[in-house]
């Protein structure tokens, strides 16, 4: 046995390996992107994909579990939502193989459009819920998830939240189990889930989850702590509970997963049950439990899942009532709501204030192809509706540009909503929807074959397509056109033939590293009277290492007119020149990977490639030397 530092993420990938995993899929989205990456370690061993959108990735893993092999799917916690169509049948169909679902939650919404608590659909679909703390209970909870799915005839939710997911700790490595898959048994009345099939399934699913909740309260990863003395030293007692057990405290506190480990920091007076399975919960040793304590506290993250399983069944409880809702409930906040339950009487941690820091802009990568669309969109002053990813970072400060952001592949469908109903008003105006090509294959295709049903010929509606080869703000995944920029990648779709083969008559490439030629393109079309399709060709800058010369700004010549600065590109700031008084624009060598846009957007011609010569005939990057970049905003180095 070997021990090693891994994230939640590893770990869990280390415990699909060892319990004899042999098929893995995912859809990348944070914070589950590392695990399947993780998975793709233990190969040729195993079979890993990121697959085009969740859905499918469910639809592999189904396909796997079917053959009697053991499969894990992956994605985050919205991710869910994209596969519960296939998950609500499947969960009725007997288990061949185990099937573990990876629901990576994202309390605070650190990369992420909503909380969504994914406890609560997997309570809906009928699984077990596993709630791991720390990495070694993610690969232990990972390989019990296995085997509850076979024993018990279910898949399992393996639900991580984001510090779970990233966060390191010690793992103990244990060796790899050879399995043998039995094969797929063929067998209709068990997986062709059509009435009257489905109406016993129904009964048998819910014998399963009855069965699971009568026998969950004898398993270890349930137990009870209660701290001693001045609470030092802690002593646990494995469910089932001792009726006759009595505690010198008055409140019992029922918690899960990293919760308990920020709990425990406290060193309060109460009583622990921790819980390793949140749903379907051990009801009636909970019920005995709670009998002995005059308090009985929930402590969970988001939505009052376990406080509200507790009421339905007649245990008094508190929980929402102390600890927020939203957000990651950290040692302080918990703190704080024990003052206010009157655990303690005070509270002793600080809860964190704001910090002065130096205020940072959100903007796209130096050299990111995205931004030339923009500052074209944004010169022509027209509502624009994004989607996700990195290109929804125009949506903030300074580009501002987004007018939308909802889910994945919704500009689409959300642009010819306002389409007919501001045509329907009278208010019919141009429409611009974004996407990526990510996006575009994982559920965006779906909603442009759409727009072509009861198309309004006179609707002036543009779909630009950013294709940029790879789905970069996740870590920079291929996409279904990536072999158009590498040879590493086995998919080359284009997606003009896609769009032409739909029965789009009007399709358009443009590269928008030509920003004149590309913006007299997106302007014509912007102008079209009619449905038209823009792609644009450049790849991701940063997931392909591309560089070429930088850049060098002659600030004799630059008017300081800000054009340059207004692409949102991260080299370019406003700084002081020696012997110049007017602040002028400068370009970061060591950022600059010579795209050549700002060049292009200069009015007077005041921005050249390295070596290029400038105006005067002099080599442009040694024509001024620039003020240190240490100097005061009213010196330089001004935005």
């Amino acid at each position: 046995m070997e021990v090693k530092l891994m994230t939640g993420n590893e770990a869990a990938a280390r415990g699909f390996y060892e319990a004899g995993g042999l098929v893995a899929s995912s859809y990348p989205g944070s914070p589950t992107v590392e695990l399947l990456e993780a998975v793709r370690a233990y190969s040729p061993e195993v079979y890993a994909e990121f697959s085009v959108n969740e859905k499918v990735a469910l639809e592999v893993g189904i396909g796997a579990s079917f053959t009697g092999a053991r499969a894990m799917v992956s994605m985050k916690h919205v991710g869910v939502n994209i596969a519960m169509d296939p998950l609500m049948t499947f969960t009725q169909t007997p288990i061949q193989g185990g099937f573990l679902l990876v629901s990576g939650e994202d309390p605070g919404m650190a990369s992420s459009q909503n909380e969504q608590d994914n406890r609560v659909l997997g309570k809906f679909a009928n699984m077990a819920i596993l709630d791991p703390g720390s990495s070694q209970e993610a690969k232990d909870f990972a390989k019990l998830g296995f085997s509850l799915s076979e024993d018990y005839g279910l898949p399992v939710m393996l639900r991580m939240t984001s510090r779970v997911c990233h966060s390191r700790g010690p793992v103990e490595e244990l060796e790899r189990e050879v399995r043998d898959i039995s094969g797929f048994s063929k067998i209709p009345e068990d997986f062709g889930m059509v009435p009257p099939n489905t109406f016993p399934k129904q009964f048998e699913m819910k014998k399963r989850i009855e069965r699971l909740t009568a026998e969950a309260c004898g398993w270890d990863i349930n137990f009870l702590e209660v701290w001693e003395g001045d609470g030092r030293n802690s002593v646990q007692r494995l469910a089932p509970i001792d009726p006759q057990f009595l505690s010198p405290h008055k409140t019992l506190i029922i918690t899960s997963g990293l919760l308990y480990y920020n709990l425990k920091e406290l060193e309060a007076p109460v009583d622990i049950y921790k819980l390793g399975m949140v749903y379907p919960l051990p009801i009636e040793a909970l019920r005995s439990l709670a009998e002995d304590y005059e308090q009985v506290l929930v402590l969970e993250e988001l939505t009052p899942f376990i406080e509200n399983e507790l009421k339905i069944h007649g245990i008094a409880c508190e929980g929402k009532k102390y600890f927020s809702f939203t957000g990651e409930l950290h040692t302080e906040l918990i703190e704080a709501g024990l003052v206010k339950a009157g655990v303690l009487k005070a509270a002793n941690y600080e809860t964190a204030g704001e910090v002065d820091t130096v205020a940072r802009i959100s903007m796209f990568c130096a050299g990111c192809p995205h931004r030339p669309v923009f500052d074209i969109l944004k010169k022509n002053k027209i509502s624009v509706i994004g989607d996700i990813g990195c290109y929804s970072l125009a949506v903030l400060e300074p580009l501002h540009m987004l007018n939308t952001i909802i889910s994945m592949g919704a500009t689409i469908g959300i642009m010819k909503g306002m389409s007919k109903a501001l045509s329907l008003s009278g208010k019919a105006e141009p429409l611009v929807s974004v996407i990526g090509d990510g996006t575009f294959f994982h559920s965006g295709m779906t909603g442009a074959l759409n727009l072509l049903h009861q198309l309004d010929p006179a609707a002036n509606l543009t779909l630009i397509i950013l294709n940029n080869g790879t789905t970069a703000m996740t870590g920079g995944q291929m996409t279904a056109t990536s072999g158009s920029y590498t040879k590493d990648w086995d998919m080359n779709t284009s997606i003009p033939e896609l769009l032409k083969a739909m029965g789009f008559p009007r399709v358009r490439v443009v590269d928008q590293f030509d920003y004149k030629g590309a913006k007299a393109a997106i302007e014509e079309e912007l102008k079209f009277e009619g449905l038209s399709i823009v792609m644009t060709t450049r790849p991701c800058a940063l997931n392909f290492k591309i560089r070429e010369p930088y850049f060098v700004v002659d600030p004799q010549i630059c008017i300081g007119c800000r054009s340059c600065v207004k692409t949102n590109c991260p080299p370019i700031v406003m700084k002081a020149y020696n012997g110049i008084e007017k602040l002028k624009s400068s370009i970061d060598p060591d950022l600059c990977v010579g795209c050549s846009v700002c060049s292009q957007v200069c009015p007077v011609s005041a921005i050249s490639r390295v070596g290029d010569k400038g105006r005067n005939g002099e080599k442009a990057s040694t024509l001024v030397e620039a003020l240190p970049a240490d100097k005061s905003p009213e010196e330089g180095g001004k935005r």
